[in-house]
């Protein structure tokens, strides 16, 4: 293993020394300069052969401009690539696949309309006497889809599968290719705890092939769990560079940010309102039998951050899906200010003052096609109805308010939506839902695929608008962020509550032995906590 010197001096740009360097990738001084905008400055990185080189950063720190140029998406300004010691030009990924360099990319790169097996062998198909040998193709999607430990069937249709096992196919997909470096964005962002352990051992198994791995992700413990070198970009420039054995969390997080992390997540104290939300015995029946929902009651008071943990499959999606009107075959009652919910449709659900920032913001939040101000303005658009006409004034007004309040960063409002970083764009989402004037704000993940910084601002609109009387419902897989952020927290296990806490009461082991019932050794056991 190389012995290295860490370089802790947020002002260095220069590489780590080392005995027997083992570099296999080398990106030297890069520069990446769009219209308006230096993404990458004089930026150096080095990838070294069989191991985990992590690179972290908050959302528009460069990290995905790096990894667009290493993969032949992006060429740079300045600078040069050199793998194995020789200066290589990647004018497009297929030149990168070429020299065995992989990605699996943030946002999933797939087709909905095609099949497992047809995703992962996308424009590489296997032939036999100029024929796709399909029955190949088949049986080593099914030896992919085993060595990733999942049960998946390699002719389901990946836009019927949930967002976790499309992340899986996107792996495997990866894994197919005979990579010599895999570039992994956010490779953990939707799977549960159980997948990221399979995925851990394929990693450490890809390590041990000399396979060398770029990972990025958002969830700082387990990069210091799988990574081996840490890389850290702020600005579009590299601040640190070090062994992931010689720092810890607060570490990477005052590099990321630049600040004390103590000062990035906090719950403030407030008065909570009478109750703004009632629902009763939501029913939602599956398929074939059984509860995707069942029978789930609770209450929401006004100003209050109730959160919903549980495992992967627990229904907490099924539910704000529900409340939201996205299931319409649902059973039970609901009540929004004391008056009985009887509309159906997301639209009408709207009116009624629900509005949902779903989990997967790329696929129900936004549409990749319009600006900024267009993506904002979808869900209202009825409210800026002048006759026949819509009044641009007042939609500039509006959308104008919005990335004020919102801290969104953006040059101009009719940029493309693409143009944001993650965390920005998940603000645009958040705005929408604002514009249609809600009473009851349901937040699906709302910190997926985001990077520290935007977490703690999307944390402080939640405190924001809690403060000004809006109920939040916070789902969340993060128990951190669930104990952190929740004036009362619900665990769900199988489509039923299991578990109820105010924040004093919460703690990491009742959550998750709340969420485990009826998965084991604890079933049958009944709801903990307060019973409120």
């Amino acid at each position: 293993m190389p012995v290295m010197t860490p370089v802790l001096d947020s002002a260095s740009n220069s590489t780590l020394s080392t005995e027997d360097n083992g570099i296999i990738l080398s990106a030297q001084n890069i520069t990446k300069i769009f219209p308006g905008t230096v993404a990458l400055d004089d930026v150096s990185f080095n990838v070294y052969k069989g191991k985990v080189n992590v690179l972290i950063g908050e959302n528009g720190a460069g990290k995905s401009t790096l990894m667009k140029i290493l993969a032949g998406v992006e060429r740079p300004t300045h600078g040069k690539i050199q793998l194995d010691g020789r200066e290589i030009h990647l004018k497009s990924p297929l030149d990168a696949t070429r020299l065995g360099i992989g990605i699996i990319y943030q946002e999933l790169n797939l087709c909905a309309n095609l099949s497992v097996m047809d995703n992962i062998y996308l424009a590489r198909e296997i032939r036999s006497n100029g024929l796709i040998a399909q029955k190949q193709e088949k049986q080593q999607t099914i030896e992919l889809i085993n060595r990733l430990e999942q049960k998946i069937d390699p002719d389901a249709l990946v836009g019927d599968l949930r967002i976790g096992q499309q992340q899986i196919v996107e792996i495997a997909k990866a894994l197919a290719q005979d990579v010599r470096i895999l570039i992994m964005d956010e490779p953990t962002s939707a799977l549960s705890a159980s997948e990221v352990e399979v995925l851990f051992r394929v990693i450490r198994e890809l390590k041990s092939r000399g396979v060398a791995i770029i990972y990025i992700s958002h969830k700082l413990e387990e990069l210091l769990q799988i990574g081996d070198f840490i890389t850290v970009l702020r600005d579009g420039k590299k601040v640190a560079e070090t062994e992931a054995s010689k720092v810890n969390v607060a570490w990477l997080i005052e590099n990321m940010v630049g600040r004390n992390p103590a000062a990035l997540f906090t719950r403030k104290e407030r008065q909570l309102g009478n109750v703004l939300l009632k629902v009763e015995d939501l029913t939602l029946l599956r398929p074939g039998g059984g509860y995707i929902l069942d029978h789930v009651t609770f209450e929401l008071k006004a100003g209050e951050i109730l959160g919903f943990y549980g495992l992967m499959g627990a229904g907490r999606s099924d539910l704000v899906d529900c409340l939201a009107g996205a299931k319409p075959q649902t059973n039970g009652k609901i009540w929004l200010n004391g008056e009985r919910v009887v509309t159906t449709t997301i639209s009408e659900r709207i009116q009624s003052g629900f509005v949902l920032v779903p989990e997967d913001r790329q696929k129900f939040g936004l549409v990749q096609t319009l600006s900024v101000m267009d993506n904002m303005l979808l869900a209202s658009l009825k409210n800026y109805l002048k006759g026949v006409f819509l009044s641009h004034k007042q939609e500039k007004e509006s959308t104008t308010t919005q990335i004020k309040e919102l801290s969104i960063r953006v040059a101009d409002s009719q940029q493309p939506i693409t143009s944001l970083s993650g965390g920005n764009q998940q603000k645009v989402v958040v705005a929408k839902g604002l514009l249609t004037r809600p009473k009851v704000l349901l937040l699906d993940e709302p910190t997926r695929g985001i990077d520290v910084g935007a977490k703690s601002e999307i944390f402080e609109i939640m405190n924001r608008l809690a403060g000004q009387g809006y109920g939040v419902v916070f789902v969340s897989s993060e128990l951190k962020e669930i104990l952190a952020m929740s004036d009362r927290i619900l665990v769900m296990s199988k489509g039923a509550i299991t578990g109820e806490f105010t924040h004093a009461e919460a703690t990491e082991g009742k959550l998750v032995a709340a969420s485990a019932i009826g998965h084991g050794p604890l079933s049958g056991n009944k709801p903990q906590g307060t019973g409120k």
